[in-house]
């Protein structure tokens, strides 16, 4: 088997939805046994714990009429496709339409610009207040004055909580309710504000600093999605730094869940550079798959665009997290720390360490996009493949520890990229002894979700390549 890079274009999947608008009358939809069909297709070829179910099995149904019988069980393609999964397995994902994931993977989404986490009320209530984590350039929460810290308890006049938030944040416009908190409890402040979604793409280079501080050159990037299509402004955040003369990095993916495995490698390479060709992660498959479709992950020198990568050549690199950063963000975490002094600062992440990719209702072992059956928009992004970095460690499936345990202050978080802002503060006692103020929470807290929970990109780490045959 070989790799061949690919980019999803949106061009590409317009063309192709427009042609079920240019089909004659004797146009057919697919049926649910044919969606069914090439669920099973696809999970029995690369599902990574195939071996769980034993309906995946090879010799699971003698022919295609028993498979259809057992298919026949299921009355759609969601619930035959949550039979099928593994109890081990937390992340994969089927999609009615393909649209929704591909425009994902390029940074598009329907947005207000406000980013927001959901955290439970600490009275032992249902309650939830929600926290503006950043607010988005150039979009309505930015027009509205919105601003990183702003707490909110309702929405449209009603109070949150963890049965209601998912209904109440749905619409494309609503008004929340800002609040403030003494200790103990919340009090609606009286101003509300009114958010609009619109189509919005979505740079995740989201800060790029140089600091200097006791005469040490820093560099502050906050990078909050592995996106393909903005490798180039990745690249040149660090041809920024090497020109400024940043001698350290603080990276910040404490809200990152993930994106591209390739962007992934290749932002581990800008950090570092004096790794070429050296192994970044390995690739374990099914047992059928292995074989064939098992390649290590290599540093590299070149970005998608071909460009040639901005390396910092660094021998230490501190990383901020939270329980937010996941998949690629962990990838980078796991893949460097055999070859530089990684500091990890914050909290515990996701612990995330199994890759996708894109499966469509074509032949395997392919499953392309160019032959996908058109009658339907059905897609899957399975776990294919579970990674492990140049020592084996892999499996972390309750995160990865921080050096520096230090979790955020929701009633005083900091400005981002601003030298008091505690995760930063930590970081930047320890690279150059800046004196850092105690500033943590009295109460335990508990996130319930946030704004990037129902993106179908958070939470995963995709495989951006089409496979194909010698």
């Amino acid at each position: 088997m070989k790799r061949n890079i690919f980019i999803l274009l949106l061009a590409v999947a317009t063309l192709f939805v427009s042609c079920f608008e240019d089909m004659d009358d004797n146009f057919q939809t697919a049926s649910t046994q044919e969606i069914q069909n090439f669920i099973y297709r696809g999970l029995n070829y690369y599902y990574l714990y195939k071996a769980d179910t034993p309906e995946l099995a090879n010799d699971a149904f003698t022919n295609q009429s028993d498979l259809n019988n057992f298919l026949d069980n299921y009355e759609t393609p969601e619930a035959l496709f949550e039979f099928l999964l593994s109890p081990q397995d937390r992340f994969s994902n089927l999609f009615s339409d393909y649209t929704v994931i591909e425009n994902a993977l390029s940074g598009v989404s329907i947005s207000n610009g406000m980013e927001f986490g959901l955290v439970y009320y600490p009275d032992g209530s249902n309650n939830v207040f929600g926290y503006v984590r950043y607010v988005l350039p150039n979009t309505d929460a930015e027009s509205k004055g919105l601003k990183r810290g702003d707490l909110f308890t309702t929405i449209d006049g009603q109070q949150l909580n963890d049965t209601n938030f998912n209904d109440l944040l749905a619409p494309n416009t609503y008004s929340i309710g800002l609040a403030t908190f003494d200790g103990t409890n919340f009090s609606p402040t009286g101003e509300t504000v009114e958010l609009n979604k619109t189509q919005y793409t979505e740079n995740p280079v989201y800060k790029a600093k140089t600091l200097t501080v006791n005469g040490e050159k820093i560099g502050y990037l906050m990078y909050n999605g592995f996106i393909k299509d903005f490798d180039t402004e990745l690249n040149n955040a660090f041809a920024q730094f090497k020109a400024e003369g940043v001698s350290n990095l603080v990276l910040d993916l404490r809200y990152n869940g993930g994106g591209a495995v390739e962007t992934a490698t290749d932002l581990a390479s800008m950090i570092t550079g004096q790794f070429n060709g050296e192994i970044f992660y390995k690739e374990f498959w099914n047992e059928d798959r292995q074989a064939e479709n098992a390649e290590n992950g290599l540093f590299d020198n070149t970005i998608s665009s071909g460009d040639a990568i901005n390396s910092l050549n660094l021998s230490k690199v501190y990383i901020l997290t939270t329980r937010r950063s996941a998949s690629a963000s962990e990838l980078v975490l796991n893949g460097l720390k055999p070859y530089i002094n990684t500091v990890q600062v914050g909290d515990t992440t996701t612990g995330k360490f199994q890759a996708s990719f894109l499966l469509y209702d074509a032949p395997a072992p392919q499953f392309s996009r160019n032959a996908a059956n058109p009658t339907h928009t059905y897609a899957m992004l399975p776990l294919v493949f579970k990674t492990a970095n140049a020592n084996g460690n892999t499996d972390f499936i309750d995160g990865l520890y921080p050096d520096f345990p230090l979790q955020e202050n929701y009633f005083n978080l900091g400005e981002l990229g601003n030298e008091d802002e505690p995760l930063l503060a930590a970081a930047l006692y320890e690279i150059a002894g800046r004196p850092i103020s105690t500033n943590s929470t009295t109460q335990s807290f508990k996130e319930v979700s946030d704004s990037k929970t129902k993106s179908p990109i958070n939470e995963k780490m995709i495989l951006t390549t089409e496979l194909e045959n010698n």
